[in-house]
């Protein structure tokens, strides 16, 4: 055997449809796209969302809020989250993502007074709420903002 005598495998190669090349090939006259209309035309595509002249879905609906292109999004911390450290520890972005407490930091970090705060703490962040900010520094820690 030599590598003139390779042929692929029966049947597992077809030649492409060579569609609109007369009557003798089955796919003349209107190549498979029957008569007239919009999608028999050179070119003839339906554009995304067409719905035939009918009002289409999306103007139909009405249109609601908007975004502020000015609006800052902040990962929220609790204090109750922060109980996980350990006393005396510098609690900042890079800790609080390195211990999959915030999953992104968007704009930076916001802490809250949801739940007790247990330990003595140093908080980094770029936002407190009053109560949180009162219940770190009534437990002796102190609350930065950055």
């Amino acid at each position: 055997m030599g590598l003139h005598d390779l042929q692929p495998a029966p049947g597992s190669r077809k030649n492409r449809k060579r569609i609109g090349r007369g009557p003798g090939s089955g796919w003349g006259k209107t190549a498979g796209k029957g008569h007239k209309g919009q999608k028999s035309r050179s070119g003839g595509k339906v554009a995304v969302g067409f719905e035939g002249g009918q009002m289409p879905l999306y103007r139909r609906l009405p249109k609601r809020g908007f975004k502020n292109p000015c609006g800052k999004e902040y990962a929220i911390v609790n204090l109750s989250q922060l109980n996980s450290f350990d006393e005396g520890t510098v609690v900042d972005l890079d800790l609080l993502c390195k211990t999959g407490v915030v999953k992104s930091s968007l704009d930076g970090i916001k802490v809250l007074g949801n739940g007790e705060l247990e330990k003595k703490l140093v908080v980094k962040a770029v936002k407190f709420s009053k109560s949180a900010r009162e219940a770190i520094e009534a437990k002796g820690g102190q609350a930065e903002v950055v």
